[in-house]
């Protein structure tokens, strides 16, 4: 599992506005921290026209090489660290320009 992957992951149980479901997440975790059992990530969503212009969402759209079946959003607002036991099944990898607006993305969230 590395960085800029996009696995099938099950967030649940959740509270609250937490992303819920099984659903793709992206790994933005420090492939060299991989040693440790728990991945930081980034979940996806169903892409809405309302979600373009929002500074933490990033919309994908599908290819061969991310594997995703529809046009999704990458909610960094929601961005968190699961346990390896959560991971599922690997579907795909954003390419570098997609990372690079997710880390413009976790910056405004996390005010760095």
């Amino acid at each position: 599992m590395n960085t800029k992957d996009i696995y099938l992951v099950n967030l649940n149980p959740t509270k609250g506005a937490e992303t819920k479901k099984a659903r793709p997440c992206i790994i933005v975790s420090n492939d060299d921290i991989g040693v440790l059992p728990l991945k930081v990530i980034v979940p996806l969503i169903g892409h809405k026209e309302s979600h373009n212009g929002k500074s933490w969402l990033v919309p994908i759209v599908p290819s061969s090489e991310n594997g995703l079946s529809k046009i999704s959003t990458a909610d960094a607002l929601n961005i968190r660290s699961v346990s390896d036991v959560r991971i599922i099944k690997k579907i795909g990898v954003i390419n570098d320009k997609t990372y690079e607006e997710l880390v413009v993305a976790m910056r405004v969230v996390l005010n760095i």
